[in-house]
């Protein structure tokens, strides 16, 4: 997974997107290069996570376009599916299947949708288990994990699918303090590894640490952009400024 820093990936362009009267998505216009890591920061209500769910067709766009390797958003049906196991995403809540294993959690998918053999998926996903460090909790169910133990396997279930990109929705936001730290641990290293990520995340922390790109998005628009150490530094907008102040004070 070589980082080419310069090749889009994921490429939104003037895009809308309305809940009645409410207007979510304001025009945003913005690329994900290939291995770049770009954290979606600001206030509640802001459209962070209508973004990200935009980018894998979970929500629907009134106009514009987004394009993944080149292939514009498909509709529905099996280009859509096909198109989703090219974006791996990882939620608030870890959507784990209750009564499937931990490994039938990470073998599904690319059983399923790659038809590849039980064996040969057992072995990849003990690997990814491994990986993010739970590969002793294979045969467990969900309910006997801990959250970061359940958030980890969510990540590696994603993460069996091969993706071109991951979308993390406030991946940590559901979770107590102590497994924050386990679970973006996980994720900074996959940044290190040169997967292509776009974070929702209120873990100014990993924004810094990780983070190639910070995105401030307030009332549906994309405000400011820079690289980490600018942004947390020098922002240049009145918003972002008033955000900061109030995340970096506590």
């Amino acid at each position: 997974m070589e980082s080419h820093g310069s090749e889009p990936l994921v490429v939104l362009d003037h895009v809308n997107k309305h809940f009645g009267e409410l207007h979510v998505l304001k025009d945003i216009t913005t690329t994900i290069h290939r291995g770049e890591v770009v954290v979606v920061i600001g206030p509640s209500g802001s459209g962070k996570s209508t973004l990200c769910r935009a980018i894998n067709r979970l929500e629907t766009i009134d106009s514009g376009t987004i394009t993944i390797d080149l292939v514009p958003l498909p509709e529905e049906g099996a280009g859509l599916a096909k198109l989703r196991a090219d974006v791996g995403m990882v939620f608030q809540s870890f959507n784990l299947f209750a009564h499937k294993t931990i490994l039938e959690n990470v073998t599904l998918g690319p059983r399923r949708v790659r038809g590849i053999s039980k064996a040969d998926a057992d072995a990849s996903a003990m690997i990814l288990l491994d990986r993010v460090g739970v590969a002793d909790q294979a045969n467990k169910m969900p309910a006997q994990l801990s959250g970061g133990q359940q958030q980890r396997v969510a990540i590696a279930r994603a993460l069996a699918m091969e993706p071109k990109v991951m979308l993390f929705d406030e991946p940590t936001s559901a979770l107590d303090p102590e497994m924050i730290t386990e679970v973006l641990d996980v994720m900074v290293g996959l940044a290190e590894e040169g997967m292509t990520m776009v974070v929702v995340t209120h873990e100014m922390g990993f924004a810094r640490k990780a983070g190639k790109r910070v995105l401030f998005m307030a009332d549906g628009e994309i405000v400011e952009e820079a690289d980490p150490e600018t942004f947390f530094t020098k922002p240049q907008t009145p918003r972002a400024k008033d955000f900061l102040s109030k995340v970096l004070a506590h």
